[in-house]
């Protein structure tokens, strides 16, 4: 395993001590971005994507980097794209994945915001927001990831279901995402926004026609 931080010049330092990390370890698999400003979400993951495919890697994820996702699960979601899958999508909504710690609320506003994509999409994954996930490259190679429209949430919805809508083959790995250890949710009323609109825009579009 190689990790990339992508940093948006954070204000807690993140580019900084990473770098320091990279220097004082002479660690070689610590990569890392930093970029002048807060871009988006999505535009971190993107960049990220690309910088793994310009450096040979064949499978690629993303995940938080507070612990609410195991990294021991990071070789699971590897594996299963070893045994077929194109994506697969750490999920907390299929038998075997689970929340912990988490309040009610965040688990009605969550578990909500997936029925409203499958309701409006027909997609068939259960946990369609999730952010923690393992793309063969092959997959990510086949889509113009600089037509990838949204930046937040929203992000996480897109591709899948491009991925879905183009024949890729998806599995849902079990997982348990518990309550962040640390930092803070960059949730916002324009994120949430962004996501439920974003669903009925993607409905309405021709997935073939713009990302092949």
């Amino acid at each position: 395993m190689e990790v990339l931080i992508v940093d948006d010049n954070s204000p807690d330092g993140t580019g900084d001590i990473v770098q320091t990390l990279k220097e004082e370890s002479d660690e070689e698999r610590i990569h890392l971005i930093r970029r002048a400003g807060k871009l988006g979400l999505g535009t971190a993951y993107i960049a990220g994507f690309k910088y793994a495919m310009d450096h040979g890697f064949d499978y690629i994820s993303e995940m938080d980097a507070d612990f609410s996702h195991n990294p021991k699960d990071l070789m699971r979601l590897r594996q299963a794209c070893i045994d077929g899958a194109d994506v697969a999508i750490g999920s907390r909504y299929v038998k075997g994945g689970g929340l912990e710690n988490w309040p009610k609320d965040r688990i009605f506003i969550s578990k909500g915001g997936s029925l409203y994509v499958q309701l409006l999409t027909f997609m068939p994954v259960k946990d369609p927001t999730a952010g923690f996930i393992c793309y063969k490259r092959q997959f990510l190679e086949s889509i113009n990831l600089d037509k990838i429209e949204f930046t937040g949430y929203a992000f996480q919805i897109e591709m899948k279901y491009i991925a879905w809508k183009l024949g890729f083959k998806i599995k849902e790995v079990p997982i348990i995402f518990k309550e962040r250890e640390l930092g803070t949710s960059k949730m916002s009323g324009g994120i949430i926004k962004e996501a439920v609109t974003g669903v009925v825009k993607l409905r309405l579009r021709n997935i073939k026609k713009y990302y092949t």
